[in-house]
């Protein structure tokens, strides 16, 4: 049986899974594997979106509540007169979680990003502050984001190990885009090589190195796109081991 959203009250949504990438009807954000689907009127839900809550936390915000909104508050002083995710730093385009005292938003996925991970043997905080270059994207500034919104960093315990949030994202989107395999996106996602993997690829060092990148960003990946399954894992594994 299927269950209504207030989003999309003329059809029934039923949980479908498939091995390909989506855009979710609710928040305007891409996803991937499970979702909440009308093949009628092609329309997808985030499994996050389609079941919201009216109010939450998150520990990043202490003593804050964050409501559930189906557009982002018109009300904002940002540049271009737009709302930006705190946690990806990416626009707000469609369902969000804000703060209407302090002005902050999330992404409806990205409000499941834990404050600590512990990744193989180490540990990573979220943070605010972009400390140092990213280990995806070389840069310690995301594309795209603007001043005051920088979106979120994992960092780790040693300080060494920078991850910007959203580049676990990019990560699967650059394969995505890069795939002349159809529909088939584990064969797409093969066709990415981490940054890392280049410069360590005759080095048996960086291989325990390597492991901790590969299951940070399918943890985070996995979050972010909203199918926190071991179907998602599995391709993430094959990209990052390579």
């Amino acid at each position: 049986m299927g269950k209504i959203h207030p989003s999309h009250a003329d059809h029934e949504l039923e949980l479908k899974s498939y091995e390909k990438p989506y855009t979710c009807d609710g928040c305007k954000e891409p996803g991937f594997g499970s979702r909440y689907r009308c093949e009628l009127c092609n329309f997808d839900l985030h499994k996050d979106c389609m079941f919201a809550s009216p109010n939450t936390h998150h520990d990043f915000f202490r003593n804050s509540t964050l409501k559930f909104l189906f557009q982002p508050p018109e009300n904002c002083s940002c540049e271009e007169g737009r709302r930006y995710c705190d946690a990806c730093g990416k626009p707000i385009k469609g369902f969000v979680y804000h703060d209407e005292k302090k002005g902050w938003d999330l992404h409806p996925c990205c409000r499941n990003l834990p404050s600590k991970l512990p990744v193989d043997d180490v540990k990573f905080d979220l943070c605010d502050k972009v400390l140092s270059k990213c280990l995806w994207c070389n840069k310690k500034k995301r594309e795209g984001t603007v001043s005051g919104v920088r979106g979120w960093t994992y960092v780790s315990k040693c300080k060494k190990h920078h991850f910007h949030v959203n580049c676990a994202t990019e990560m699967a989107l650059e394969g995505w885009d890069k795939g002349t395999y159809n529909d088939d996106y584990s064969l797409a996602l093969q066709n990415v090589e981490l940054p890392i993997q280049r410069h360590n690829r005759n080095q048996r060092s960086g291989n325990k190195f390597i492991r901790m990148v590969k299951v940070f960003f399918k943890t985070i990946a996995a979050i972010l796109l909203g199918d926190p399954t071991i179907t998602l894992t599995c391709l993430l594994v094959e990209l990052v081991a390579k």
